[in-house]
């Protein structure tokens, strides 16, 4: 490329990013409080488990009404927040478009978190609707549904006016998540808050929502933000460009049909759990899929992965999302799902999904989104090193303890024999490393919220020198943390 063309892409990027600094950076930050909030209020509510005397004077406290915010926290407060940050950041450098409504996109934050935030704070007052993943009051849906249309409309607008002939894989699965997130998110909450029908057919519609949000938002995002970093930052094409679009549209015929399985043993159509438990199945062909190819790529400079924040948080992130497929394959084995429905398995399985994959990759893109968009250089690497190392730890502690935890509760659950409190006894051990385990959470995310505040007050240091987890050298931009974009592959 000449010169000039450099520097008129520097430019662009530049402007492109100066354009972004204020929505992302308040979705990053009140993202990265939510995250704080929702640690908090997991750590409680496990805390209750074993110990259910625990706070039990606070009706506010109260185990169903705790994990119920914990889990609205964690979904909409942080996962959701940080998803919207990449999106815009991502969909307007890939189509070389300005932000031209920051205004509208911070406006329409700050509504999704104010009614984020009386959603919570009803729920602990005791009016949550008690489904899964929908507890926040009724509504609260239709603002958020509003709110998030104002944030990812010019996402949409960028896209279409794309320069021609520059598509890139990344982008596919970024549009699929901004077109199947306002679908399921409006007809489930229609169908199970709008009308009065049956509760079995409200039971389905919430496992079906269930699944969407972990293989329809935040599957497709953090699989094309990690098509985007990985290739980028090591300054190398996608080890196969045709395997990422078999991922995408292996995906895209999968995820819609998983989530029925939940219902095995409800007396629903026979047909519908084993379709959801076979759809959720063939969910490992696109997460392996995007694991092996971009891990195979990453492996071609292990050097740069062990240098860069970024290259190291997103590839434990497909680490993660590799295990989440085996899990997947796992969890809806006939034999299997009648064990674990009924247990913490489940929760384990969707930790593993959104604070494993998801936030890793969120965590990664964070630590290369801010830098560009502050023109700071992070403060120090010694704090990213304890996010990075607690958070690999607890997060894996979590997953595969409550999925085990989960299976011995279940044998005991079809123990006729036994009694129910032994059962829930099984539990007991497993519940208490998961409290100790979110306060090792805690502790990352404090380190990371508190870095990513003095980031966007512009407190970072001055430098052209990348943030590195080890001494190296960086002086080119085609080095670890580089800004050469067209990296990735291209659809035509």
């Amino acid at each position: 490329m000449p010169t000039s063309e450099n520097d008129q892409d520097t430019i662009l990027r530049a402007s492109i990013d100066r354009s972004l600094r204020h929505p992302v950076m308040f979705f990053f930050t009140s993202g990265a409080a939510w995250l704080a909030v929702a640690i908090l209020l997991g750590i409680v509510s496990s805390a209750k488990v074993h110990n259910p005397g625990f706070l039990d004077h606070c009706p506010w406290l109260t185990y169903g009404r705790v994990f119920a915010a914990h889990q609205s926290a964690f979904i909409y407060g942080w996962g959701c927040q940080a998803a919207f940050g990449m999106v815009i950041w991502l969909m307007a450098r890939l189509s070389r478009q300005e932000c031209r409504n920051p205004g509208v996109i911070l406006t329409a934050g700050h509504v999704w978190n104010f009614v984020l935030s009386l959603g919570v704070i009803g729920v602990l007052a005791g009016y949550g609707t008690g489904v899964p993943w929908m507890e926040m009051p009724s509504f609260t849906w239709f603002p958020m549904l509003l709110a998030y249309i104002a944030i990812v409309i010019g996402s949409m607008v960028q896209f279409k006016i794309r320069p021609q002939g520059h598509t890139y894989i990344s982008q596919w699965f970024l549009m699929a998540a901004l077109i199947w997130f306002p679908w399921f998110f409006s007809s489930s909450n229609i169908l199970v808050h709008g009308f009065s029908g049956s509760p079995l057919g409200a039971t389905g519609v919430a496992a079906w929502f269930r699944s969407a949000m972990l293989l329809m938002l935040f599957a497709p995002v953090g699989i094309g933000m990690a098509y985007y970093l990985v290739p980028k930052v090591l300054g190398r094409p996608v080890y196969n460009y045709s395997l990422s679009m078999i991922g995408f549209w292996s995906l895209a015929i999968v995820a819609p049909w998983a989530g029925m399985q939940q219902l095995a043993g409800v007396p629903v159509p026979n047909f519908l759990p084993y379709l959801g438990a076979f759809a959720g199945i063939l969910f490992a062909i696109p997460a392996v899929v995007a694991g092996v190819n971009l891990l195979k790529t990453a492996t071609s400079d292990l050097e740069t992965v062990n240098q860069s924040p970024t290259l190291r948080f997103s590839i434990w992130g497909l680490i993660f999302l590799l295990v989440f497929a085996l899990a997947s394959v796992f969890l809806n084995l006939p034999g299997v799902l009648k064990l674990t429905q009924f247990t913490i398995s489940g929760y384990g399985y969707e930790v593993l999904g959104v604070y494993g994959f998801f936030s890793f990759i969120a965590f990664g893109a964070i630590y290369f989104i801010v830098p560009r968009v502050t023109r700071r250089e992070w403060l120090s690497r010694r704090l990213i090193t304890s996010h990075f190392f607690l958070s690999v730890y607890a997060v894996g502690g979590i997953a595969v303890i409550a999925l085990f935890g989960g299976l011995m509760q279940g044998v005991g659950q079809e123990n006729i024999n036994g009694g129910w409190e032994d059962a829930a006894g099984r539990g007991q051990p497993y519940a208490v490393f998961t409290t100790i385990a979110w306060c090792f959470l805690l502790i990352s995310n404090f380190f990371f919220f508190i870095h990513l505040t003095l980031m966007w007050l512009r407190l970072g240091r001055r430098s052209s020198h990348p943030t590195l987890l080890v001494h190296g050298h960086a002086d080119s931009p085609h080095g670890p943390e580089g800004d050469i974009d067209n990296t990735g592959p291209i659809v035509h």
